[in-house]
């Protein structure tokens, strides 16, 4: 029995700022990275608005703890509310990689977020009822995101 959908039902293209360094906090290396933009494809087509951000802080061990809220415009003119936290690790030198802006196989490290959803656009009402689980791939100044819902 599958515990997740076999196909993503939305792909997410997110359009970065560049990380704003805090330093170091009681709880880990805190940055922040504000969300520009991008789109949504799949079940659900439209934008992802300006305003959004990645609170993010590197935990002791090297892991970044990722926890994102944004809003999407479905083409339909609804708006999304997204919640989304997770964790991204991998090899130190692979991670020394993705923070120098390089291109790297997602494959070589781990990148994954559960993902809430919250609309009042009758027509979405079905993301006010599910639990997702994206699978994340970090480029240069823009973050894709293979949404995958939890059945």
């Amino acid at each position: 029995m599958n515990l997740i959908s076999d196909e993503p039902i939305l792909r997410i293209h997110a359009e970065l700022a560049d990380i704003l360094q805090f330093g170091p906090t009681p709880i880990g290396e805190r940055r922040v990275i504000n969300i520009l933009g991008g789109t949504v494809a799949g079940k659900l087509t439209g934008k992802i608005l300006p305003g959004g951000a990645d609170w993010q802080f590197i935990r002791t061990d090297g892991a970044a703890h990722v926890e994102a809220r944004y809003t999407i415009q479905a083409d339909s003119g609804a708006f999304v509310l997204v919640y989304s936290e997770g964790i991204r690790h991998g090899p130190p030198e692979v991670l020394a990689r993705l923070m120098t802006g390089e291109a790297v196989d997602p494959s070589l490290y781990y990148f994954r977020t559960c993902m809430r959803f919250e609309t009042g656009a009758r027509e979405l009402d079905w993301m006010n009822r599910i639990i997702a689980i994206a699978r994340g791939t970090r480029e240069k100044n823009a973050v894709k995101l293979d949404v995958f819902e939890v059945l």
